[in-house]
């Protein structure tokens, strides 16, 4: 099982309990591939100790497949039906400002209550490590307000932000949760490098990966890797890209660095539009 739980944010998750009894709606940043498996179970249990509408972001929309993405709003939209507090779901890449910019009016939409100048609205982003929250403060500020890199958990402190127009934003550390309980969970989010490359074992998460990959979007192997993935396994497309990048020396560390292509490419796109999860897969 892979499990990555930093010291530093057990002080994170009291700092945010805080700072959430002083907010309004919780934006709880989600990878649009894999929605539920990065969805820290800490966070719903904080929000909803405080009775706190919730607008799920799927950021990342842009990498997904679309039309597993659309299932996903379907299901939490379905969900929103049963739900004790409202909440809603929304899809997009927050590299794009023109989608960043709906996040306010849904989130006015949550707390209408907190529309008048004595009464800011007061919103705080969340979310694990690596799926976007500081890069989505600052496409909301249209301003770099706050570090982002591709490193997980690159913020270390809160910061709160008068946003205008009666609103303030409070950016917050990537929280992950002490026990991942389902594998194929925390297989995904060290594919998604939501997870510190020192828990990750390379060559087992890029298998994983590669099983996915074979069963759902072969075609995408076909035309990044120019090879026939029809009848391959896990370790036998890792054998193809490491011959066609030309990945050199023992047969381990070939496969080694064929495992890092193969995630780099996932992480960034150069595949295709590919989701890891579906909302089925969540009822096995």
């Amino acid at each position: 099982m892979i499990q990555w739980f930093p010291g530093h944010m057990t002080s994170a998750r009291k700092k945010a309990a805080e700072t959430l009894a002083r907010s309004d709606v919780v934006i709880e940043v989600l990878d649009a591939r894999l929605p539920e498996a990065s969805s820290n179970p800490m966070i719903r249990a904080l929000r909803e100790f405080r009775q706190r509408p919730c607008l799920k972001v799927l950021n990342k929309a842009d990498l997904a497949d679309p039309d597993i993405t659309r299932n996903w709003l379907e299901y939490y939209r379905a969900q929103a039906d049963r739900a004790r507090h409202p909440t809603k779901a929304v899809a997009i890449s927050c590299r794009k400002p023109g989608e960043a910019a709906r996040i306010p009016s849904l989130c006015r939409q949550l707390a209408p209550h907190r529309d008048e100048p004595a009464k800011p609205l007061r919103m705080m982003i969340m979310g694990i490590p690596n799926v976007g929250k500081s890069t989505l403060m600052n496409a909301l500020l249209k301003k770099r307000a706050a570090a982002v890199g591709d490193e997980p958990a690159i913020t270390k402190s809160q910061q709160t932000l008068d946003f205008g127009r009666g609103m303030t934003l409070t950016d917050t550390p990537g929280l992950m949760w002490p026990k991942i309980e389902r594998e194929t969970d925390g297989y995904m989010l060290a594919a998604s490098h939501a997870i510190g490359v020192n828990a990750v074992p390379i060559e087992e998460v890029a298998c994983f990966l590669a099983r996915i990959l074979l069963a759902r979007y072969a075609p995408f192997l076909a035309a990044r890797y120019r090879c026939n993935p029809e009848g391959m396994d896990d370790v036998a497309l890792l054998e193809a890209v490491a011959k066609r990048r030309g990945c050199h020396g023992k047969e381990e560390t070939r496969r080694e660095r064929a495992a890092q292509i193969l995630l780099t490419d996932y992480r960034g796109g150069a595949l295709g539009r590919v989701s890891l999860e579906r909302p089925e897969d969540r009822d096995s």
